[in-house]
């Protein structure tokens, strides 16, 4: 299944300008998701990070693997009416390359663990099919009034 920004935003709470998916281009229910991120010149983390050699921050790359899981979380695991999926902690996360602007970022996610509200994630951000950042995201679906 793929999803569009519309659908993006519906399923998960961040907004412009911390929201880092830009479309899903798969989604197993219940497996795995592959999401694009594309890194923009335009980004102002970049006017800062580092205007004579611009790098997307590894936090910023950290929260677009977990914005990808929580899509995937709130499309597989309907645990709470109106759940929203929220990170809850990162662990073994390594920095396997830069990212920079021009860059197409593919955001890979598959379940790992499920334990009530609680799903665990291994996860990979590639460039150009090399692994740019890996590790796993723990995400909690917490139930929101909308």
């Amino acid at each position: 299944m793929k999803l569009d920004i519309k659908e993006i935003m519906d399923l998960i709470p961040q907004r412009y300008p911390f929201l880092f998916v830009d479309r899903v281009e798969e989604l197993v229910v219940g497996e795995r998701i592959v999401a694009i991120k594309n890194v923009s010149a335009g980004e102002a983390i970049f006017t800062g990070h580092f205007p004579a050699n611009p790098i997307l921050p590894g936090v910023i790359i950290v929260e677009a693997l977990a914005q990808a899981s929580g899509i995937l979380a709130a499309k597989s695991i309907p645990v709470l009416e109106n759940g929203m999926p929220y990170l809850a902690g990162i662990e073994n996360f390594k920095f396997r390359q830069p990212v920079q602007p021009g860059d197409c970022l593919k955001l890979e996610s598959v379940i790992k663990r499920h334990l009530k509200n609680f799903i665990t994630f291994s996860c990979k951000a590639y460039v150009n099919d090399r692994v740019a950042a890996e590790g796993e995201i723990l995400t909690v679906m917490v139930k929101e009034d909308r």
